[in-house]
């Protein structure tokens, strides 16, 4: 295992890579090296695969392992890749982790376990024995919209206390709890605080959190970017320019769909439009009906001109 005080600092864009597929369901090993050099030429701070923006629940366990393979190799150790193992299986998690570590990736990322309905003792528990088995140094990832099961503060500041639990990812997008988090952070510096929600990526640089999980990254990887520096130097008039993109990126690409999963439809269409990778989703999930997917394609393409000419 790498001693966690020899790790690359995880701060900054830290991208929720998408899962390039082709139509038989299989990975697009091609689309994955091409999306893995978009982010690193893009100037990108981290990425994490097999995240919620990876679609990793409906992966099987062998197209996980390869494109562990393929990211890492494709990103050469330019910059830190995690590696999400969220499973309802320890064992596979484990797995996972062992793919990782020989893979090249610096940490691993695991949600809390979904399906039971689980208590913060038995959170507690589950984080503690997955971090003693694990290849790598582990992020918790606290998601309760999509698991349905929420990582008290309480039980964050116990497991911050484990050598090998080194930070959260915090997609909830509750303010008070990112609050409570940083007050963590506060007596732990080393703890890494990352967040989901893009929109509010200025404010919780601001506040004191090391980075943010950004889907739009995958798209324009140097916007964020831009933003994150902006925010790290309390640039106001650089933020402000920004951040409308931003809004209108989750407004025009990620809110068109009509499903509960719009987001993940409307962010594959414009990789596809843009050249980076198809649009094909993981089963169960379906493509975006024809009228809206020409929505998206005529807005990227509105909204590349104006990232160009910022």
């Amino acid at each position: 295992m790498i001693p966690t005080n020899l790790l690359p600092k995880i701060e900054g864009i830290v991208v929720p890579a998408v899962t390039p597929l082709l139509g038989n369901g299989k990975l697009d090993l091609k689309g994955t090296e091409t999306l893995t050099r978009h982010l690193v030429d893009g100037g990108v701070h981290g990425m994490f695969i097999l995240g919620t923006t990876g679609e990793s629940p409906s992966l099987t366990v062998q197209l996980r392992k390869d494109l562990i393979k393929t990211a890492c190799q494709s990103a050469n150790k330019e910059i830190p890749v995690l590696v999400g193992i969220s499973d309802t299986c320890l064992e596979v998690s484990l797995d996972l982790a062992e793919a990782a570590k020989s893979g090249g990736a610096v940490a691993v990322v695991a949600l809390t376990p979904f399906f039971f309905h689980l208590d913060q003792e038995d959170l507690f528990h589950y984080y503690t024995q997955l971090a003693e088995q694990c290849a790598l140094p582990l992020i918790l990832y606290n998601f309760p919209h999509m698991t349905k099961c929420h990582l008290e503060v309480q039980t964050v500041s116990a497991l911050a206390n484990h050598p090998r639990i080194i930070g959260i990812k915090d997609s909830s997008g509750n303010g008070v709890y990112l609050e409570k988090l940083l007050e963590i952070k506060a007596e732990k510096p080393d703890f890494y605080i990352l967040t989901g929600p893009e929109e509010m990526l200025a404010q919780t640089v601001l506040a004191g959190a090391d980075g943010g999980v950004s889907g739009g990254a995958n798209l324009f990887p140097k916007l964020y970017t831009r933003l994150f520096e902006a925010a790290k130097a309390k640039d106001w008039k650089t933020m402000q320019r920004i951040q409308p993109l931003i809004l209108e990126i989750s407004k025009r690409i990620y809110g068109r769909g009509e499903k509960s999963y719009g987001y993940f439809q409307g962010l594959k269409v414009a990789m596809e439009k843009l050249g980076i990778c198809g649009s094909q989703l993981a089963s169960p999930l379906l493509k975006i009906n024809p009228d809206l997917e020409a929505d998206i394609q005529s807005a990227i393409i509105k909204i590349s001109e104006k990232v160009i000419q910022l």
